[in-house]
């Protein structure tokens, strides 16, 4: 036995987990290190921790005196005086190179109907551009306007790590430049039975997932990112997720909010209309910024409130972009023991005694992540909530159909572009009842606003009839006869 299997039995006797041993003697030693290195992963304080509060007892809801919603910046009004200051003092920011970007991009593209991650998938409805695509223009933009590097930090997970980076370098890093382009892996955590158990997903692999998206904290600085962004002289991180298209990366005006206000994680919020629209909830819960996922609005039924005309009272729903310092990245880190974790009830397919493979059909296991926007209850600082218009700004896609999906995205597309080019004078197809029935397409390289885009020289021939694309250059792309 090595001196490593040796510490790691241990370890798993220990804390109840010796079971993963059990196929132990059939496998080769491919498969033995392949769960030797799974196990090394393993934070076996915490997970017993986990399953001993989430598991094995019962545990109750935090309770709250009071729960009041977020002061709301309202959505910009360019002409506002508030809003001119905060755009300067985020431009200023973009052009000292203080800024850097953090993409969490860990998913696969699997409820798409797509093979490979999720960033891969090809969003553009005449291009076929990928996510990532659409966000390196953004970058490229945004360099070009302000003369600046925003270096691009990717969180991938061990499912997508190796694809991820394949799929950049085949595209040539999008015309970005590779050493500005940085991926870092989250950790995993194990899945547990409902007796606190670690599952098998092959006899040689423990079944995991990854910690979630609040695992970008101890990424960050595990991996080197908070230290290559001082080198740098970046001081302020813009987050997002690979799975909205419509992000503003970088956005000046929300930079320059956050710097003015002198916050340590800032926030954008959409304004809900349904009370249980599938977004958490900002709100003050007994003075303290809190994010309550929408997984657990029934917990808290006020914020499921209306009032007398159907407005959702509690409407600050959470789009999942935030403006995050340097300096609070490092202090959360260095407490991140007491960071909240929450559990989710799944179906996870397992191995069982006999080495069959089980797949169930109701859940069977719990699955541990950490959020993000968790972090907002440790600011010293308050933070900041800046209200969006959803369309230009967030359109999470979950699936291919239905609500947040392809192809409502798709629909979005049409309808927020099509303003932009009737606008600059342009005839765009509509049927009898006023719907657009072209596919409309424009690469933010070439505009990031419709304001950007009428300033654009005119002259352009672009077709009445047929799908509209436009590429970075300004030039029709990828035009066909509509249907």
């Amino acid at each position: 036995m090595t001196t490593r299997e040796a510490a790691l039995r241990g370890l798993a006797r220990q804390y109840g987990q010796d079971h993963v041993f059990q196929f132990w003697e059939t496998l080769d030693r491919t498969g033995r290190d392949r769960l030797l290195t799974d196990l090394e992963q393993v934070d076996f304080p915490l997970m017993r921790r986990l399953a001993e509060h989430w598991v094995l007892a019962a545990p109750e809801p935090e309770h709250f005196e009071t729960i009041r919603p977020v002061p709301v910046i309202p959505v910009i009004d360019p002409s506002r005086a508030d809003a001119q200051t905060a755009l300067a003092a985020g431009e200023e920011a973009l052009r000292a190179g203080r800024v850097g970007l953090f993409l969490v991009a860990g998913g696969q593209g699997t409820r798409l109907g797509f093979e490979g991650p999720k960033g891969a998938y090809p969003i553009g409805p005449v291009s076929k551009k990928s996510f990532f695509a659409f966000h390196a223009e953004k970058i490229h933009n945004l360099q070009r306007r302000y003369e600046c590097v925003l270096p691009w930090y990717i969180m991938v997970s061990d499912t997508n790590e190796a694809e991820t980076r394949a799929f950049f370098e085949g595209n040539n890093y999008f015309d970005l430049r590779c050493e500005d382009i940085f991926f870092l892996k989250q950790r995993m955590v194990p899945c547990v039975d409902e007796s606190g158990k670690f599952m098998l997903d092959q006899p040689d692999r423990l079944a995991m997932n990854p910690n979630g998206h609040g695992g970008a904290i101890p990424a960050m600085v595990e991996n080197q990112v908070i230290a290559n962004a001082r080198g740098r002289g970046i001081d302020i991180l813009s987050y997002f997720q690979v799975d909205n298209w419509a992000v503003k990366v970088a956005d000046p005006c929300f930079i320059g909010y956050h710097i003015l206000h002198r916050a340590e994680m800032s926030s954008k919020s959409h304004r809900k209309h349904q009370p249980r629209e599938a977004v958490g909830v900002h709100c003050l819960c007994d003075g303290e910024y809190r994010v309550i996922e929408y997984s657990e609005l029934d917990l808290y039924p006020q914020l499921l409130e209306t009032d007398e005309q159907g407005h959702v009272v509690y409407y600050a729903g959470n789009p999942a972009i935030h403006v995050i310092s340097v300096d609070f990245i490092e202090r959360v880190y260095r407490d991140f023991e007491h960071f909240p974790w929450h559990r989710a009830h799944k179906q996870v397919p397992f191995i069982d005694q006999q080495g069959k493979r089980v797949e169930p059909e109701e859940p069977n296991a719990y699955k541990f992540e950490t959020f993000i926007f968790d972090a907002l209850r440790f600011t010293q600082h308050p933070p900041i909530a800046l209200e969006i218009d959803p369309p230009g700004e967030y359109t999470p896609i979950k699936s291919f159909s239905g609500d947040n999906s392809v192809e409502r995205a798709w629909a979005i597309m049409r309808d927020y572009w099509a303003q932009w080019l009737e606008a600059a004078g342009y005839r765009v197809p509509r049927d009898e009842a006023g719907r657009i029935t072209i596919a409309i397409e424009i690469s933010p390289a070439f505009a990031l606003t419709r304001e950007e885009f009428l300033e654009k020289p005119r002259g352009r021939s672009w077709p009445e009839t047929g799908d509209i694309a436009i590429d970075a250059d300004g030039n029709l792309i990828g035009s066909k006869p509509a249907n």
